[in-house]
């Protein structure tokens, strides 16, 4: 259930590209949201842009998340990946029906909508996490990322994104890539990138074509000679587990625990993420609302 991402350096050190072969990601991924077409179109290209923004965080145990809110029938779309590129995501509407697109593609814009904003939030172990936002210009997810990093971060960026549905459902192939150029980039570089780009049709008819992300690096970074700089396995994983699932019930307040326990039979919690189902009986939460009771009693004494 692993993907494969990999990192390349330019051979003058001035351009960063990482590929991502994310088909098992987002098969797994369509697999536990059971997502229509369009949605596992529009959710995997945004959970594997999260995939390969959160590759370029620094430390271990950093995360970004990222949010797409377009106003569309899909709802709001939330991807959140750690600095291995592992990912987790969530759709609000999994299941939306829209016709093929002018192209006879899948409608992605249509389904996410395009009068919106993406939001990157980075958790990079600071006081407050780092959060920016653009507007979307297309809805098609890669450009609005590409125009996130050009305005919000003022990296100069190029990102490709996609994922090909089977007629039932499942995932034929899913890939990403990011193009950074780093702040002395010469001209001649982007001249060439430029260039190489003009061939590249969509991430789906390389890997349909047999590509493996060294191929496709080449193909991207070709004339620049890149070379590899490190690789990651991620896969979609979810990180949830009944004990951060009770240390989110022991927020609460003691009136709202009170009255879960007082009035329900069970209280069952589900993971958006990944539909993992947390239960919890009356006893427990009552059990959580007078152990709060009684710190906030030490604490006044």
């Amino acid at each position: 259930m692993k993907g494969k991402l990999k990192r390349y350096l330019s051979g003058d050190g001035a351009v960063v590209c990482a590929v991502l072969e994310g088909t098992e990601m987002c098969r797994e991924m369509e697999r536990i949201h059971k997502t229509s077409a369009v949605c596992t179109a529009a959710l995997g290209r945004l959970s594997m842009a999260a995939s390969l923004i959160g590759y370029t965080l620094k430390n271990p145990g950093d995360t970004v998340t990222v949010r797409l809110d377009g106003g569309g029938p899909a709802g709001i779309l939330l991807a959140v990946a750690d600095d291995l590129g592992n990912v987790k995501s969530y759709v609000d509407q999994p299941v939306v029906e829209l016709p093929l697109n002018a192209k006879g593609k899948l409608d992605v814009a249509a389904a996410v909508g395009t009068d919106g904003t993406i939001f990157v939030i980075k958790d990079i172990g600071l006081k407050e996490p780092y959060s920016g936002q653009t507007a979307l210009v297309s809805g098609e997810i890669a450009e609005d990322v590409t125009q996130y990093f050009a305005e919000s971060e003022q990296i100069p960026s190029a990102c490709g994104l996609g994922v090909l549905v089977n007629p039932d459902l499942t995932v034929a192939c899913a890939g990403g890539y990011l193009i950074q150029l780093l702040p002395f980039a010469p001209e001649s570089d982007i001249a060439q990138l430029e260039e190489n780009l003009k061939d590249v049709t969509s991430v789906t008819d390389l890997l349909q074509a047999g590509m493996t992300a060294d191929d496709i690096a080449q193909k991207l970074l070709g004339g620049l000679h890149p070379e590899m700089l490190d690789e990651s396995e991620p896969a979609y994983a979810c990180d949830c587990s009944r004990e951060r699932t009770e240390k989110m019930l022991r927020s609460l307040d003691v009136p709202t625990l009170r009255e879960m326990a007082e009035e329900m039979p069970e209280i069952e919690v589900c993971c958006h993420f990944c539909n993992n189902k947390y239960v919890f009986t009356p006893a427990e939460v009552m059990k959580m609302a007078e152990d709060k009771e009684n710190a906030a009693k030490s604490e006044s004494e």
